[in-house]
């Protein structure tokens, strides 16, 4: 398999993509993380102007911070919510949540709001990226809860979130795969072709 024609697996490519997230958050300047993803950029916040919810995650180890995006949310006046993860089969729903609420356990590291009035229905959906490529393409963590989220919610916007360094020349992408319709950086917006800034 030394064959350099060979394109990169997904499995091999979470791989570098972490390696290279994990680096880059290592050097970053302590100011700077602590400000990473507290803004909504203009041109999102035009894009969710009209939403009611939305779904965020809270960023495990040196994943990107979405969760720091809620404050803005809820001044905006929207409901925001964070996944749960149902099950090992790639099964979750989204709950509301308010930063000050209690988060309980679930599986794989993830945390969730108390189930409360039951499970909400998200007009724009932010995903954690491992990996993400021009084309809009997105590497998640493998187990296709977002990919799964994503059909189940055909109608929401889908945002990635991820730093810079994740950005890859080609993402492979699965006939099962949805792109993302924008990806959040620190220092960048991406739109898909259909966005409209």
């Amino acid at each position: 398999m030394s064959d350099d024609s060979i394109a990169p697996d997904k499995t091999s490519l979470r791989a570098l993509a972490r390696q290279r997230r994990s680096a880059f958050v290592t050097t970053l300047d302590p100011l700077a993380h602590r400000l990473a993803f507290k803004v909504i950029p203009s041109p999102l916040a035009r894009r969710i102007a009209d939403a009611k919810i939305v779904a965020l995650y809270m960023g495990l180890d040196d994943e990107a911070p979405a969760q720091r995006m809620a404050a803005q949310l809820l001044t905006m006046g929207k409901i925001v919510a964070l996944p749960r993860v149902l099950d090992r089969l790639g099964s979750m729903d989204f709950l509301n949540w308010r930063p000050e609420d209690t988060l309980i356990p679930g599986p794989f590291r993830t945390s969730h709001p108390e189930p409360g009035d039951g499970p909400v229905t998200p007009d724009v959906i932010i995903a954690p990226l491992v990996g993400f490529d021009r084309a809009m393409n997105r590497l998640g963590q493998g187990g296709g809860y977002y990919d799964r989220a994503f059909a189940r919610f055909p109608d929401a916007l889908r945002v990635g979130v991820a730093w810079s360094v994740q950005e890859m020349e080609a993402v492979p992408a699965d006939p099962w795969d949805l792109p993302l319709d924008i990806i959040m950086t620190e220092v960048e917006l991406i739109e898909g072709e259909d966005g409209t800034a």
